[in-house]
């Protein structure tokens, strides 16, 4: 697919942003660590935006805070508009804090423990979810005057991620957890749902929300007031319009126009605005003849451990480009040449990439620029081996201006 406009802009911003960074580190600017860093261009996530609210009108997104926790990514989406999906104290105080109004977080986190249940309901967020009966008897200790979304079972085994086995409860017992509910005289207020991170299945959209359905029919039945369907999150751009069409068509065929649709996006936001650049620290070229077939081995100062954990979750392939230090001495072999990349741990599976080809040789100092890393990267990142996760982004936003004016936060 050919670029567009607004590709080619964020692309110039953010490749002055990576030799603003490099040139800093090279020149040993004081106080600046020679460290993988990020760049992320708010302007993308003003385009994901209208993306969404272009193809999912009236469906409200509640960004699942889980996903990328950066403090100006979530400003920049309160200033959007959208609501937040969080799942702990941490999350929730993390919104709060930017000013947001309580009606726009919902406590999505089917099990949670009573001192977050309390935080909750002093900060005055009354929306969250369940989907078992021993939940219920928490939520009626804690927080009694919830607006409770029941969860319901929902599965796309194509999906990389399937939340079936944990969440969700299954059509056999609905009926037993909204008469409990009643019991226990809890405000149970709509359905909530999710086929699984990275969906492919139309299917498995059309059969949760004919689902969902039946629960609203079950709990109506109840004397409950329902009105609000949670269609989940886990959306992907390269088959978002078609899954959006799916959704758009199954909510309009099983509910009325007064139902509130709602959805806990994460990765379709924040996967496509961050850039994370490593650095080559060590090399080991293949020069025995029984290894001459196989890919030499570098090493990056970012690993498994760090921004790369969904190369072990989602089995994913990164494709690095490979941007020369052109304070490197010596001649440097051109055309093509095979790598394995490798993380900085004493970890024997910390690896990036088994296999990929670069433009030329690479050589220690070099830089790797990595696309598509705002989701589930530093959200995952661990301080194995010493290693820190606290990592440096550079801000730009090629909706506001042409010119690069990077803002910098540790």
């Amino acid at each position: 697919m050919p670029k567009t406009e607004d590709d080619l802009r964020s692309e110039q911003l953010v490749n002055l942003a990576i030799e603003f960074q490099t040139q800093r580190i090279n020149s040993r600017v004081p106080d600046v660590e020679d460290n993988p860093f990020f760049v992320a261009d708010l302007g993308q996530v003003t385009r994901q935006h209208r993306g969404w609210k272009l193809n999912l009108p009236n469906v409200q997104p509640f960004y699942a805070v889980k996903c990328n926790s950066d403090a100006l990514l979530l400003r920049s989406l309160a200033e959007l508009g959208t609501g937040f999906d969080c799942a702990s104290i941490e999350e929730m105080r993390a919104v709060l804090a930017l000013g947001v109004d309580p009606s726009r977080i919902i406590f999505a986190n089917p099990c949670k423990p009573a001192a977050a249940l309390n935080y909750a309901r002093q900060a005055g967020i009354v929306t969250t979810v369940f989907d078992n009966l021993d939940e219920l008897e928490t939520i009626h200790a804690y927080m009694p005057r919830a607006q409770l979304l029941l969860r319901i079972y929902a599965n796309d085994v194509s999906a990389l991620i399937n939340f079936g086995d944990k969440f969700g409860a299954p059509a056999g017992m609905t009926r037993a957890l909204l008469k409990r509910s009643k019991e226990l005289g809890l405000d149970v207020v709509g359905v909530s749902f999710h086929v699984g991170t990275g969906a492919n299945d139309l299917n498995s959209f059309r059969k949760a929300i004919r689902d969902a359905r039946q629960v609203f029919d079950q709990a109506e039945a109840l004397g409950f007031k329902m009105r609000i369907v949670d269609i989940g999150g886990g959306f992907q751009d390269k088959n978002f319009g078609e899954i959006a069409r799916t959704i758009r068509d199954s909510l309009a065929d099983n509910y009325p126009s007064t139902t509130r649709f709602i959805a806990e996006p994460g990765r379709f936001y924040t996967r496509s605005a961050y850039t994370l650049v490593c650095r080559v620290i060590s090399r080991r070229r293949q020069i025995r003849e029984v290894c001459k077939d196989q890919p030499d081995m570098l090493y990056q100062n970012d690993g498994l451990y760090g921004n790369f954990m969904n190369c072990l979750m989602e089995k994913e392939i990164f494709h690095p480009i490979l941007i020369p230090d052109d304070s490197v001495l010596g001649d440097r072999e051109v055309g093509p040449h095979r790598y394995t990349i490798w993380g900085p741990t004493c970890d024997g599976s910390d690896y990036v990439v088994r296999d990929t080809t670069l433009r030329c040789e690479a050589k220690v100092r070099d830089w790797l620029v990595y696309k598509n890393m705002g989701a589930y990267t530093n959200a995952t990142a661990t301080r194995f081996n010493g290693f820190s996760s606290n990592l440096l982004t550079l801000y730009v936003d090629s909706e506001l201006c042409g010119k690069f004016e990077p803002q910098i936060y540790g």
